[in-house]
């Protein structure tokens, strides 16, 4: 395309996400895309104090570099993304209008600015196309709360052009509020696989290393978990599973911080042979993280897990998981080749996957290979070539 014929692309989102910002990269070297996101709460400048981890987090990987950006002034008395009015941002609607995009994103529904832009800016030049991760797993659809909902949500998910649909559990949530199949793009979530792949050598080295340095034995299977400790995330029962597990050359490593650090490191002080505990660890450290493990382990409960993007990370890191059925991710990206699902009510599933998955070291570490592949299919590359196609529908339309 020529200069004159690049499509601008406007982005509206809370703050610099540390696993957009590659996709945002891509996307401004483009000959033909012109992009610029507006950053409704911060600018990622300075740490924030992470509720999750239960700490202030600064990234420790560039997160506004190689794209075009604004902060939008926020002007929400209690600023941030936990609650609706969180994000009230009154000069959005006119700054991203008077930048004038052929196509807008709009990053959730669930803040007062956000919600605003989806109703307004489709009035103003611009397709709009919304990208959310929400899914219905073990949604309960009988109450009047989901009647509730579903009218609501029904009547909001008219207003955009189109849906960027991160896999099937996102795509089956927007049809049960009946948005037709013709707005519905496939854009799935991904990773920079190259920034955790690589250079394999020198991480397997390094991760090994770390092993040493925590005296955890060449020869002893540790199975990960790496997040926030919260109770939906189930980092206690994933350690216990492994505890009923009599093999005792079987350890957990979980990695993280949050509401249930004191239970995790009663837990590491009463077994210190069986469960070892890390602090949170940066963004740059989790290439090797992944790799400390033999065996990364997601078993989060109910509809807490929109996604699990630290599956996709421990893919790339070559590293097999297991991961339950409440894990949005878990239909897309997990299957024989790289890992295994199991029902979340279901401890005892749980670890018996585990026992089966490491009985046989030969095999996990054959999976390794297999996960890396798999990996790669949801490599941020395949996730800019969908968000193309659907700008280029969306402005068909």
């Amino acid at each position: 395309m020529t200069s004159e014929a690049r499509r601008r692309l406007a982005v509206i989102v809370s703050h610099p996400i540390q696993y957009f910002v590659p996709l945002y990269q891509r996307l401004a070297q483009r000959d033909d895309i012109e992009l610029k996101v507006f950053f409704t709460w911060h600018a990622g400048e300075q740490a924030v104090h992470d509720r999750g981890f239960a700490q202030d987090v600064a990234w420790d990987i560039p997160l506004t570099a190689g794209y075009a950006h604004e902060p939008v002034p926020n002007v929400a008395a209690d600023p941030g993304t936990h609650h609706f009015l969180g994000l009230r941002n009154p000069a959005l609607v006119d700054r991203v209008a008077d930048w004038r995009p052929d196509v807008t994103i709009v990053h959730g529904w669930a803040w007062l600015s956000h919600l605003q832009a989806l109703r307004a800016l489709r009035g103003r030049g611009s397709r709009v196309l919304f990208r959310g991760d929400s899914h219905l797993l073990g949604e309960a659809r009988a109450s009047l709360r989901w009647q509730a909902k579903r009218t609501m949500l029904t009547r909001i998910f008219a207003w955009p052009d189109g849906f960027l649909v991160t896999g099937a559990a996102n795509r089956a949530y927007y049809e049960a509020f009946a948005v037709p199949a013709e707005r519905l793009y496939p854009c799935p979530h991904s990773i920079d696989v190259a920034r955790f792949a690589e250079p394999t050598a020198a991480l397997d080295a390094e991760a090994a290393r770390w092993r040493q340095e925590l005296g955890i034995a060449p020869d002893r299977t540790v199975v990960l978990y790496a997040g926030k400790f919260e109770p939906n995330k189930r980092p206690i029962e994933l350690a216990r599973a492994v505890l009923g597990i009599e093999r005792c050359d079987t350890m957990a490593l979980l990695v993280g911080a949050g509401e249930l650090q004191c239970e995790v490191d009663a837990l590491a002080a009463a077994y210190p042979e069986r469960v070892r505990v890390l602090p949170f660890q940066n963004q740059s450290r989790m290439p090797i993280v992944y790799r400390i493990g033999d065996l990364f382990v997601l078993p989060s409960t109910e509809t807490w897990e929109t996604w699990g993007i630290a599956v996709n990370e421990a893919l790339a890191c070559g590293r097999p998981v297991l991961v339950s059925d409440r894990v949005g991710c878990a239909a897309d990206v997990v299957d024989p080749s790289c890992g295994r699902v199991f029902p979340w009510d279901n401890l005892t599933a749980l670890q018996q996957a585990l026992r089966e998955m490491i009985s046989d070291r030969a095999r996990l570490l054959g999976l390794q290979c297999a996960a890396a592949t798999r990996a790669r299919l949801f490599d941020v590359s395949v996730t800019e070539g969908a968000l193309v196609a659907a700008m280029e529908a969306a402005c068909r339309c």
